[in-house]
């Protein structure tokens, strides 16, 4: 955007407004939509109300030709969507007719995942001795065994495990809460953790946030990130592991244990069943997998 670019800051701040308030989306998604749209009013350098169909669509063109995957592409058309919806609720004349505009079709991407004796090798081999590696061990086995996303770890609070119900209280995409289990041998873990050397982290200071960074503050996303990098070097694995390998390992062991998708729809927390659907590809694999193995006719 540049000449125009007052022009649609004003709307997409009014739109920024709605998706906070009236949405209630987290940060997280605002900043990702905006981030869409931004990018598409840059390439264009229109106001809003005078893109039409050809412009956007040659747009989307110009980003497959450039090697964006088709799923990236979809979420900015799924932006604009919104914005548009937005804009013609308030009554903005607009010369985009947004269905005309093609869809994307998503190329279902499948997640990478840690085979149960890859995950229970990364988290068995986990040093307790320090109390950063306690911590680093209650964190890690929280994630798999409720399978959070890092936002929601970074955010979790001293007052959010349920200890007698062996739950914790997440709050999740949209400010959705929900209650996921905990598996008993990681709350052990997450037990003393919370009991001794949380309290050795914090030292003198006053903070509600579970885990702690060594200063005794929140962590960041770039220190979860660089533990988990770190302990899978540790243990010898050559995969590559982010905090939504653990988080997708978590549904498709539980998928391939018989667990039903609906159940893993709402410990995820996620909105669809379409979102959890991707799992199922894994556990076909791994069914055909097993089929092949014991099957005397494999």
């Amino acid at each position: 955007m540049e000449k125009n670019d007052a022009h649609n800051l004003a709307y997409l701040n009014s739109f920024r407004y709605h998706l906070q308030v009236e949405k209630g989306l987290s940060s997280n998604s605002i900043e990702s939509y905006l981030s869409d749209l931004k990018d598409m009013l840059g390439y264009i350098d229109k106001r809003i109300e005078d893109i039409n169909d050809k412009q956007v669509i040659d747009y989307f063109v110009s980003l497959q030709h450039l090697g964006l995957e088709n799923s990236s592409i979809a979420r900015k058309r799924s932006s604009l969507k919104a914005l548009v919806k937005f804009l013609e609720e308030e009554e903005i004349q607009l010369s985009l007719d947004f269905s005309r505009i093609p869809n994307v079709k998503y190329s279902q991407k499948l997640p990478d995942v840690l085979s149960l004796y890859e995950m229970l090798k990364f988290l068995d081999g986990i040093d307790t001795s320090s109390p950063l590696g306690s911590r680093n061990k209650a964190m890690l086995e929280l994630m798999y065994a409720s399978g959070l996303r890092i936002s929601e770890v970074i955010e979790l609070t001293i007052h959010d495990i349920i200890w007698e119900e062996k739950l914790v209280r997440v709050m999740g995409k949209g400010s959705k809460q929900r209650l996921v289990p905990i598996a008993e041998e990681s709350l052990k873990f997450i037990r003393k953790y919370y009991d001794y050397d949380r309290l050795r982290i914090l030292k003198e200071k006053q903070n509600a946030t579970l885990f702690l960074n060594k200063f005794g503050n929140k962590l960041s996303r770039m220190g979860i990130w660089k533990v988990i990098d770190k302990q899978a070097k540790l243990v010898g694995l050559k995969k590559h592991i982010s905090p939504h390998t653990i988080r997708h390992s978590f549904a498709t062991h539980l998928l391939e244990a018989g667990a039903n998708l609906r159940v893993v729809q709402m410990l995820l927390g996620h909105s669809s069943i379409n979102t959890t659907q991707i799992y199922t590809n894994i556990d076909t694999r791994f069914i055909i997998k097993e089929h092949k193995l014991y099957h005397p006719r494999g």
